[in-house]
């Protein structure tokens, strides 16, 4: 059985109304608050590295969802219906609108190469659920510096949050996982070969360093930079022994007429 409040589409507004009303389960709360104050709160007096990110969620244009479940073939499910609403919609509520997904905490502590195996599980699931074809301009080789996961059509930066960071804060989500949704849209006029975009990656790693109080990620990068890969950017890893030495999605198709839904 669901339960209330999960694995629908909220925007700001109503996902922190409701949980102020008691309407979402405990680990919804403990996920809200823990993103806002991770929004809202400087660290080593600095604020939150992506300004992007902050100013859009002092702007109230995040959309949010929670999932019940990492494995669950029917919370996953929603999760893929839950996606492409976004997806239909993300447009009409402004200019940078991500979606933040929260899901439900494991039942036992999870090491950091069970949170890698998660993320990608869940990926997985969404690319083989996908109704739409892989986007003709997208390489389908993880390898190349212009390949990206996509989903209903779309190119997008899954960037998530976990346990498991104890020293890169910015990363780091008490709950459990937490997986932001950005569509290749959202970086329009701030990618690297922009000059906004070269500014704008100064400043987050200035931010980063502060915040964190360590180097930025090795694996930092750019989508398109010629040496720079995207997805070990979607989890960084903590320990080095803990990062996947290729991409674990396999992707299953290629461009080409839409799939019927499962």
């Amino acid at each position: 059985m669901n339960e209330p409040g999960v694995e629908v589409l909220c925007d700001q507004g109503t996902f922190a109304d409701r949980v102020a009303a008691g309407e979402m389960p405990s680990w919804v709360e403990s996920h809200w608050e823990a993103f806002r104050t991770s929004m809202e709160r400087e660290r080593n007096d600095t604020p939150f590295p992506c300004f992007f990110g902050k100013e859009s969620f002092e702007e109230g244009r995040p959309l949010y969802t929670a999932c019940r479940s990492t494995t669950d073939r029917d919370a996953l499910l929603s999760l893929r219906d839950t996606l492409l609403e976004y997806l239909d919609t993300y447009r009409d509520h402004g200019e940078r609108v991500s979606l933040v997904t929260f899901f439900a905490p494991p039942s036992e502590p999870l090491t950091e190469a069970d949170y890698h195996e998660v993320l990608w599980h869940v990926l997985q699931f969404l690319h083989v659920h996908d109704p739409e074809p892989w986007p003709e301009h997208i390489p389908t080789d993880p390898d190349d510096e212009r390949w990206e996961f996509c989903f209903g059509g779309e190119p997008m930066f899954p960037t998530c949050r976990a346990p498991f960071y104890d020293e890169r804060k910015s990363r780091y989500c008490p709950v459990g996982l937490e997986i932001t949704f950005q569509p290749r849209s959202l970086f329009d006029g701030i990618t690297a070969d922009t000059d906004a975009g070269q500014q704008a990656r100064e400043v987050i790693q200035d931010r980063l360093e502060s915040y964190d109080g360590v180097c930025p990620h090795a694996d930092l990068g750019d989508w398109g930079v010629e040496g720079d890969r995207e997805w070990p950017q979607y989890l960084f890893y903590s320990d080095p022994e803990h990062q996947p030495e290729e991409c674990p999605l396999t992707v299953t198709r290629g461009p080409g007429p839409a799939a019927d839904l499962p």
